[in-house]
């Protein structure tokens, strides 16, 4: 069973989605991070950012992403949700989702998965006024 899991949802983004995993007692410390719409982009004010994404190359980049991500630290889990469709500013985008035995482990491999989806996965924003 793979513990990671990546959602591409066009549904707003619960706070369940960051709840915890049923315990197993190996992970000591749980990252979690709200990527949410701000009310500026390029210096602009907006009301919403539109996604657009090509599903099977992101979810092949993420799978990519945290066979990196597992090389470097020891993780128990990730999971990585983002929202495609019409996000209004306020809403969350993107939730990041990491778990380890230690909590330096899992901030440098939430801030590294975090980072490389940015760079890497084939999601794309446009403002909307």
């Amino acid at each position: 069973m793979n513990p990671d899991e990546l959602l591409i949802t066009d549904q707003p983004i619960a706070g369940a989605e960051a709840a915890p995993w049923p315990a197993g007692g190996a992970s000591g410390a749980v990252v979690v991070f709200w990527g949410v719409v701000r009310d500026l982009e390029a210096g602009a004010k907006i009301a919403a950012l539109d996604y657009t994404a090509f599903r099977p190359m992101a979810e092949h980049q993420f799978r990519k992403i945290l066979a990196e991500a597992r090389e470097r630290w020891p993780l128990q889990r990730v999971r990585v949700v983002h929202r495609l469709g019409v996000v209004a500013v306020g809403e969350a985008s993107l939730l990041v989702r990491v778990e380890s035995a230690h909590r330096a482990e899992a901030f440098a491999a939430a801030q590294f998965v975090i980072n490389e989806l940015k760079q890497r996965l084939p999601i794309w924003k446009e403002a909307v006024m």
